[in-house]
């Protein structure tokens, strides 16, 4: 097993390090001076040049990228340009609240994606499967941008049940929640549909069902056990999704997450604190598919023979 998770690691560090270099790369070709906002359009030349240097802005950019690296290397994010603290503690202050609702927004993705994905595939060409498939299809014609403000409309604005927006208690992460896991339970639910359909059509189903096994035995026991390689995978996939997602949502629902963190660093154009998102949530990714990796050993052994 140490083994296995081993090599997968060994295998994402190329990625990781992908990531960083374009993340880099493209922070500093985005058009606008960081130091001309902090210090407004009538900042003096001196000024300007002066701040330049402290922040280090105006060495070679290969300069900046070597730095860049041995900063990450030792645990040093570097210091937000528009919060003056490090990085690392601004970004680690607001990942508790991306990962809670990410958390939620996968729970609710699973609690609707699996039981109506089983229920299509038991209940394959019939009426409850041909509707199932037309609510899939809505939820993913639907984007998070769209389906948000509909959401607050309907059940903050008209109805008053929900808060709009914020991080407070358990009602403020229903709208969000939702509007993150919608898509992805359309997503989810086909593919447990699909797979379920597969197994239910394998011999060893059949035999089963020729042994008298009860109709829920066969499905629960037997059929959806061996569905849920595909199945973790796209769950693995969804949750490494939703932490990236997050961004628009975030936005829309004033949520206090690493996500809403990365517009405003875009717009101060702080590129250490934009840098800084962009690695937790590369690395949260890596994390959760080493997770998965592992989930699979666990649940097929075979997985680790190859």
């Amino acid at each position: 097993m140490i083994r296995y998770l081993g090599l997968r690691f060994l295998l994402a560090l190329p990625a990781l390090w992908l990531i960083l270099t374009m993340v880099f790369l493209l922070a500093h070709v985005v058009p606008g001076d960081p130091v001309q906002q902090m210090l407004g359009e009538g900042a003096r030349a001196e000024d300007l040049q002066h701040l330049r240097h402290a922040l280090a802005l105006d060495l070679p950019l290969p300069v900046q990228y070597g730095r860049y690296l041995a900063g990450i290397a030792h645990g040093n994010l570097g210091e937000s340009f528009r919060f003056q603290q490090p990085v690392a503690r601004v970004v680690l202050s607001h990942y508790p609240a991306t990962l809670e609702l990410a958390i939620v927004a996968l729970l609710v993705c699973a609690a609707i994606g699996i039981p109506a994905g089983m229920w299509a595939a038991q209940r394959r060409g019939r009426t409850a499967d041909r509707a199932i498939g037309v609510l899939t299809l809505f939820g993913l014609s639907v984007p998070n941008f769209a389906l948000g403000p509909v959401l607050i409309l309907i059940f903050s604005v008209i109805l008053g049940w929900l808060p709009v927006s914020g991080r407070g208690g358990p009602l403020h992460l229903i709208l969000p929640a939702v509007t993150l896991g919608a898509a992805l339970a359309a997503i989810l639910t086909r593919m447990v549909r699909t797979s379920v359909i597969e197994e239910l059509s394998s011999d060893y189903v059949r035999t089963a069902r020729a042994k008298g096994l009860a109709e829920s035995a066969v499905l629960f026991r037997h059929a959806f056990r061996n569905a849920l390689i595909p199945i973790l995978t796209i769950l693995g996939l969804q949750f490494g999704t939703l932490l990236a997602g997050t961004i628009v949502t975030e936005s829309i629902f004033s949520w206090p997450g690493i996500g809403r963190l990365a517009v405003q660093a875009i717009g101060a154009r702080d590129y250490p604190l934009l840098q800084g998102c962009i690695l937790v949530i590369a690395v949260s990714y890596v994390f959760v598919n080493l997770l998965t990796d592992m989930v699979y050993a666990l649940v097929d052994p075979r997985v680790r023979l190859q």
